[in-house]
């Protein structure tokens, strides 16, 4: 592939239509992929090959500028948000009543570009906790201007993408009235905005430990006001910081594999570390699920492994020597594929973490496969299987799912969630293929069929199984168990596995159980050598994406879909908001995290928004004659991104993160100053909204 070096401030152009995301975003959160050939190359069907009654398997740039709220009800929304900035609502763009569907009841906030978290009006806000903020007791308070590794490792960790909140229970088990673990995933870290005169070339050891400490997860415990939807935060033994260096143990057919033992870990079973720790999930148990996506952007000397397989194996997942970005090989060795190729294979997993028991070993589950997961949500049938979904975000990517053999322990969370922490380690792993109903009026240009709706049905295609003594079975013919729970994306690839345009957060409604996926963008679509467009992927350079709503034998094979949104400009004829009257909905672009609120309705947040205005969140009717209505809540500051919702009766939470991330602007020159107004630097954070005297919506 050619190369075109770029500096990495240069403005460069964006064609009409394509995502609003910096080019600094694309270098730091996943190491450019949006500009590089996707590494998915293989030949298995797409629609167009698919017979639906036998499928036919065929064997750029360095880079420029329940006992958990919502499990079984609800799934929780976060937020993000600050005390100074305005709560307001400029005039709607859309001509749609305020009444809205049950629980949809707000105003609309029009698209913006304002450097605030501007919320619904009648709504309030305040922060719940800013990067940098002490967690741990003793935690040295915030200075920007005087950053350490020690420091950032006792406070609250970057750029906070998934939140989740688990109630906290005392030595009885039983829950402490309104307190709850906030956990959230610390995904990745600008160092342009962290550090003054930061030299992308060459960071400091310094600057690398703060990175890396910045990195992975953060727990606080955090206290309900009487009266009030703010979160405080409670410094205190509860509380834990999980960064780049702290041990995990390795479970699943990959543990103890060759292709996992490194110099420091020849038993193959004892990780340093969790990275790129993109969305996640809330267990039935207690726990939390986290996504580890975007690795490869963390080694270096990708070019420089020998080994013809092992090379092969790195191409596959992306790896390529001008995607180290953070450039921390130069400190820490393991990141040198030329001297640990096999580091490289012990990131990319499923991380589940016990917030009950903060000094507890968190896990990295191989049995649900490595690749760049975005999250894992719960499922459970009614005789008890747990049933996880997943999605590989990067283009032409798959969809799996894991169906486990283990039932739930039941007890208090704090005494039961190690034992069941072993439920997603014996099962069975499969991966989705798609079939459309109308195949032959896809021409790529998203029309909407003669049917009036995208819809088809699809098959579960195993790929390993895991009994509950924990012998593994490989599905794939000439791969071993290990090889696919360590190379999941190749086995995907053998089994016929249908192309998706960027899988990001899959979760089960928690009633009805469908599934729904936001399908965030692919502008290779139907380029010259890619897969063109299907009834699931509906459009050619697909830049405003679509979510996908699967009606699934949770324990079986089969299951139906349809295509819930197809996002951009409703004026556009190529979306398509479920069958509402597209002059009444709110414009939605990039769909990335998706939650529900207790009126069983489906919230989006966005990321990169391709309609040129702030990301934002929305709420999407799901059922009866208002099905795809669709009202903007919230929208973020300029050059933020929204994430990790969580939505209950009281309250609103989004993670607010990269605030001020746009090409041409740092440390030095600002160009976002939220949360704290004046001269501050930005602060990803996680905000808190709510309804004085009022639900959510009501």
């Amino acid at each position: 592939m050619v190369r075109i070096a770029l500096p990495l401030f240069a403005p460069y152009d964006r064609h009409d239509g394509q995502s609003k995301r910096a080019h600094l975003t694309c270098r730091y959160k996943c190491g450019d992929a949006c500009w590089r050939e996707p590494g998915n190359t293989s030949d298995n069907p797409y629609f167009g090959d698919v017979v639906r009654t036998a499928v036919s398997r065929r064997a750029m740039l360095r880079g420029t500028a329940g006992a958990a709220i919502g499990v079984g009800a609800a799934s929780l929304l976060a937020a993000c948000g600050d005390d100074n900035s305005p709560t307001t609502s400029g005039p709607a763009s859309v001509t749609g009543s305020g009444d809205g569907s049950q629980g949809m009841n707000f105003s609309i906030v029009a698209p913006n570009k304002e450097d605030a978290l501007v919320t619904s009006a009648g709504y309030e806000q305040a922060v719940v906790i800013r990067w940098g903020d002490p967690i741990l007791p003793g935690a040295p308070k915030f200075d920007f201007e005087r950053q350490s590794p020690r420091a950032q490792a006792q406070q609250f960790g970057y750029n906070n993408d998934f939140a989740g909140l688990i109630p906290v229970e005392d030595g009885d088990g039983k829950a402490v009235d309104g307190h709850f673990y906030l956990v959230c995933n610390n995904e990745y870290t600008n160092p342009e905005l962290m550090f003054h005169n930061y030299n992308p070339d060459s960071p400091t050891d310094q600057q690398v430990g703060i990175s890396m400490a910045a990195h992975g997860i953060s727990i606080v415990e955090v206290a309900t006001e009487s009266g009030s939807g703010k979160l405080t935060p409670v410094i205190g033994e509860r509380n834990r910081r999980i960064t780049a260096d702290t041990e995990f143990t390795l479970t699943g057919p990959a543990a103890g594999s060759q292709f996992v033992k490194t110099t420091e870990d020849p038993s193959g079973t004892k990780l340093l570390g969790t990275i790129a720790n993109c969305s996640g999930g809330i267990t039935p148990w207690g726990t939390m699920l986290s996504g580890e996506e975007n690795y490869n952007n963390y080694f270096a000397n990708a070019s420089k492994v020998t080994d013809k397989t092992a090379a092969e194996h790195l191409k596959r997942y992306s790896f390529d020597d001008d995607a180290d970005t953070n450039l921390w090989a130069h400190y820490v060795p393991r990141f040198d594929l030329a001297k640990e190729p096999n580091e490289s294979n012990r990131f990319g997993y499923v991380v589940e973490v016990n917030p009950h028991d903060p000094k507890s070993t968190p896990v990295k589950h191989s049995a649900l496969g490595r690749v760049k997961h975005e999250s894992a949500n719960i499922f459970v049938t009614k005789d008890g299987t747990v049933v996880a979904y997943t999605g590989d975000d990067e283009k032409f990517e798959y969809i799996y799912k894991f169906v486990s053999s283990k039932k739930i322990t039941t007890g208090s969370t704090a005494a039961t969630a190690n034992e069941n922490m072993k439920i997603l380690d014996h099962g069975t792993l499969y991966v989705a293929q798609f079939t459309g109903e109308t195949p032959k009026e896809i021409n790529g240009t998203g029309k909407l069929p003669n049917d009036g709706k995208f819809h088809g049905s699809g098959t579960w295609i195993p790929l390993l199984a895991v009994d509950n003594n924990g012998k593994a079975e490989s599905k794939i013919s000439g791969m071993s168990a290990a090889e696919v729970s360590v190379f999941t994306r190749i086995a995907a690839d053998r089994a016929g596995a249908t192309k998706m345009d960027r899988p990001e957060d899959i979760e089960p409604h928690p009633v009805s159980g469908k599934v729904y996926c936001a399908l965030t963008n692919n502008d290779k679509r139907g380029t010259k050598g890619k897969a063109a467009a299907d009834e699931a992927n509906p459009r050619n350079e697909n830049k405003n994406g679509q979510v996908l709503e699967i009606t699934d034998n949770h324990t079986g094979t089969d299951f139906t879909w349809e295509l819930l949104l197809v996002c951009g400009d409703p004026k556009a004829a190529d979306t398509y908001y479920g069958g509402f009257d597209k002059t009444k909905v709110s414009p939605i672009s990039c769909p990335d995290n998706v939650a529900f609120d207790p009126h069983g309705n489906l919230w989006i947040s966005t990321d990169g928004n391709a309609l040129k205005n702030n990301d934002g969140l929305f709420s999407v009717a799901l059922e009866g004659a208002n099905r795809g209505e669709t009202k903007q809540f919230l929208t973020v500051p300029r050059g933020a991104e929204t994430c990790g919702p969580i939505i209950t009766e009281d309250r609103v939470i989004v993670c607010v993160q990269h605030p001020g991330e746009e090409d041409d602007y740092s440390a030095d020159r600002p160009f976002s100053h939220w949360p704290d107004g004046g001269n501050n630097q930005p602060r990803p954070s996680v905000v808190a909204v709510w309804k004085p005297g009022g639900k959510i919506g009501v």
